[in-house]
């Protein structure tokens, strides 16, 4: 899915709930969807991290990512609709698909 065909709207909890359904080992935590990715090494947790902000960049969406020793805790959702949005969504199948 291209960006240009993503809107900035808030979706509703059903919608949530759907998308969540379709991504594996997100979860809607305080208002944002999660996912804690865990690596062998430190240094893979960090390759992991560059390439999902490579990839956030490029949709013009970006994620807050804490970086640990063997994990990457992903958190995302749309500021300018104060909730979650399709692009956050496309956003958590794009690093999936990392």
């Amino acid at each position: 899915m291209s960006a240009t065909r993503l809107q900035y709207r808030k979706l509703n909890d059903e919608e949530i709930r759907a998308s969540l359904g379709s991504l594996s080992g997100w979860a809607l935590e305080q208002g944002v969807i999660t996912k804690t990715y865990s690596f062998d090494a430190y240094k893979d947790g960090l390759v992991f991290a560059v390439a999902a902000g490579y990839v956030a960049d490029k949709l013009n969406h970006h994620p807050d990512m804490l970086v640990g020793y063997d994990k990457v805790k992903v958190s995302v959702s749309t500021h300018d609709v104060s909730g979650i949005s399709p692009y956050d969504i496309e956003l958590a199948r794009r690093i999936d698909a990392l």
